[in-house]
């Protein structure tokens, strides 16, 4: 049937109508489009403000003592660096991966976005997302990665405006300084600090490769993550290079990716114990502030790889183990809250409270000597009740008469139960304050033995005061906190000394404390060189201990189950003293041999009149036996009237005047009196720093 002209020119008009109707609304969306993108460009921020990174949210960055990265939270930055200082490779690797015709197009790539279309349209769903450098820019910067229709018109929008707005040299600029790479990098410059461990402004071309080739899937392609992949990555890069002109085959062939150096981090899992230990610290140390911070800590990464291998190589099957170092200044050098932070991120180091078992006769022994006793006075080792408790020893046997040093080294039950018997458990509680227990402590008899809960880093720092005679030592972690541009926040300070106990008491308890190692419960810690510490074992065997000291460093190991329940042949001089001695032989290699001053001579003023009559006295309050006859009586001293003439006195009928007597004998300059050494704050100040009771007063005496 042939067709009629009026049908024909139906259909031409529908036709023309549809094609017109199609011009408008093309025309209207162009004009929308102007529209957008020129609302778009006033809103725009600035150059200036582009370069802020702040919205990304504050870095921290953690280093340990030698500068070595600990550990980044948060996005990392690196230096902002300026086209003109990015190295040609690394924009030419980058436009040649990611947008091939970015000096050509407008921000959009209409052969892009026909070619990812084509894939979808192949493939049933988005496999190329067609996005320019610029593109990504306004989708890094303002939006989110939402795979939505909605979104991706806003990208097209903002991507044509910043195209208006910025020069494509200043588009370059902002995508290579802002860009993620993974390993939470942000920025050339922060990948390659991340990943080479070195400034991106001289990177090789292989580095340029690698960091070009992370925009695809930083997670999956980062060098810390998956070395060989990164470098199989970058050949890809290297070939579209060449492929668009930026370097010769020649120069993509001279590129040997497993020459490629991947810069090797700390292991978190061991670290963060010490980070969440050391970090909160910020809140009081410096303002808030929402730029990028440098944390330098104390860490020693030497000693924490070995204190790793020491808890893991000794920590019974099944049981948990910690471990703290503290230098003579208070610096941790190395601390494990546990066996994995994966598995437990509790820290048992800084956290747990555990009963000390004998470790805690530190205390009990330091206010003895204070009191006046000496290593060598003799106690008698023999059953004692106290208010209804009777402890009793580890060998269910009694030596009898033993010295302090005796019943210390071998850690008798009885001998702690009279001493705090005698000079009251209260007086005991407030030493081992005094010390830096923070924890709270009980005063009944059993309070000797160590039963009430303690953490493993108070017990360590009591342990580094000793060491460093009698001044308190306070454990701190971070050195310095600096800026990105290197502005200082702070920087550590050690505090003004605080004296514990007198020299001469902390003396006489290193000598203790010696004799435990070197032939007492602790025999298992010794390391070669001069050692003093003690070890600690709960009933049921439920905690094993040992703390220690050499060559100015303090260390505790605590081991046990975080349910308390019992573990089979666990006591302090097993795995504890072994696993210390592990880590000692390792952590003060390095240090010079240092012996332990144990003979503090006890100043004049300290002594009886009796003893300054007879001169020097020796650190044990015995007289020396060149001071004595056979018959134990006092010799002549030199400067001293004859032992058998009564003593002299002024205004007796016959007797030289006071002039005379002075002469004779010149008086010494009175020196303090003893109940005014050490000089330590008033209570309102710091109460743990006070003196112990008066053993004399009814306060000191059992209740």
């Amino acid at each position: 049937m042939a067709r009629t002209p009026t049908a024909s020119a139906g259909r031409r008009s529908r036709t023309k109508t549809v094609l017109m109707g199609g011009v408008y609304v093309a025309l209207l969306g162009l004009v929308s489009l102007i529209i957008a993108v020129a609302v778009a460009t006033a809103y725009l921020p600035s150059y200036g403000e582009l370069t802020k990174r702040s919205d990304l949210g504050q870095m921290i960055r953690v280093r340990a003592a030698n500068g070595a990265v600990l550990v980044s939270l948060g996005p990392s930055f690196g230096e902002w660096l300026p086209y003109a200082e990015i190295p040609a490779e690394m924009r030419a690797a980058m436009i040649a991966v990611e947008d091939k015709r970015f000096r050509s197009h407008l921000g959009v790539d209409p052969i892009g976005i026909a070619r990812s279309v084509k894939v979808r349209v192949d493939s049933g769903r988005w496999r190329q997302g067609g996005s320019t450098i610029t593109q990504q820019l306004a989708r890094n910067i303002f939006l989110t990665n939402s795979r939505t229709f909605g979104r991706k018109v806003k990208e097209i929008i903002l991507a044509l405006a910043i195209e208006r707005k910025f020069s494509k040299n200043q588009i370059l600029e902002l995508y290579l300084n802002r860009v993620y790479f993974g390993g939470g990098a942000y920025g050339i410059d922060a990948a390659s600090r991340r990943f080479f461990g070195h400034s991106a402004d001289h990177l090789s071309l292989g580095e340029a490769a690698i960091i070009a080739g992370l925009v695809k899937a930083p997670s999956n392609y980062a060098p810390t993550a998956d070395a060989e992949a990164s470098r199989q990555r970058s050949g890809v890069v290297l070939n579209s290079m060449v492929e668009n002109g930026f370097i010769s085959a020649a120069a993509a062939a001279a590129v040997d990716p497993a020459e490629i150096r991947i810069q090797q981090t700390t292991r978190e899992n061991s670290v963060r114990y010490f980070t969440d230990w050391a970090l909160p610290q910020l809140d009081t140390l410096i303002d808030e502030t929402s730029d990028p911070i440098d944390v330098w800590t104390t860490l020693n990464p030497g000693m924490q790889a070995a204190a790793d291998r020491a808890i893991d190589a000794h920590t019974p099957r099944g049981v948990q183990g910690a471990l703290v170092a503290i230098d003579r200044d208070g610096a941790v050098r190395a601390l494990v809250g546990g066996k994995d932070y994966v598995d437990s991120i509790y820290n048992r180091a800084t956290q747990a409270e555990r009963q000390p078992g004998s470790a805690f006769k530190l205390f009990v022994y330091l206010t003895a000597l204070e009191s006046g006793m000496k290593p060598t006075d003799t106690i008698v080792d023999s059953p004692v009740t106290i208010d209804g408790w009777t402890p009793r020893n580890a060998t269910r046997t009694h030596l009898g008469p033993v010295t302090l040093r005796e019943a210390f080294s071998r850690s008798i039950n009885t001998v702690s139960a009279k001493i705090g018997a005698q000079l009251g458990f209260s007086t005991i509680a407030d030493m081992a304050r005094r010390f830096g227990i923070t924890s709270q402590l009980s005063t009944f008899p059993s309070m000797v033995l160590g039963t009430s809960e303690v953490r493993l880093i108070d017990m360590t720092r009591a342990f580094a005061s000793v060491a460093n005679r009698g001044v308190a030592v306070t454990p701190y972690g971070i050195r310095k906190v600096i800026t990105a541009d290197g502005r200082l926040l702070y920087q550590h300070e050690q505090n003004e000394e605080r004296v514990l106990v007198a020299p001469w008491v902390a003396a006489e308890m290193v000598d203790l404390l010696q004799s435990a190692v070197m032939g007492g419960t602790g025999s298992a810690a010794q390391i070669g060189r001069p050692v003093a510490g003690k070890t600690g074992t709960t009933s049921s065997n439920k905690d094993g201990w040992f703390i220690g000291f050499s060559s100015g460093l303090t260390t505790g190991v605590w081991m046990g189950r975080d349910d308390a329940r019992a573990v089979g042949n666990l006591q302090g001089g097993t795995a504890p003293a072994r696993a210390f001695s592990a880590f000692m032989r390792v952590a003060v290699a390095n240090r010079p041999v240092e012996q332990f001053e144990t003979q503090v001579p006890i100043p004049d003023w300290q002594l009886t009149p009796e003893e300054q009559m007879f001169g020097d006295v020796a650190i044990d309050g015995n007289v020396l036996e060149s001071m004595v006859d056979e018959d134990g009586m006092p010799l002549d001293q030199p400067g001293q009237p004859p032992v058998d003439q009564p003593f002299l006195q002024p205004g007796r009928p016959g007797d030289p005047s006071q002039q005379e007597l002075d002469q004779a004998f010149p008086p010494q300059q009175a020196p303090p009196r003893a109940n005014q050494y050490p000089q330590r704050p008033p209570p309102q100040q710091d109460p743990r720093s006070q003196p112990p009771a008066n053993p004399s007063d009814p306060g000191a005496q059992l209740p």
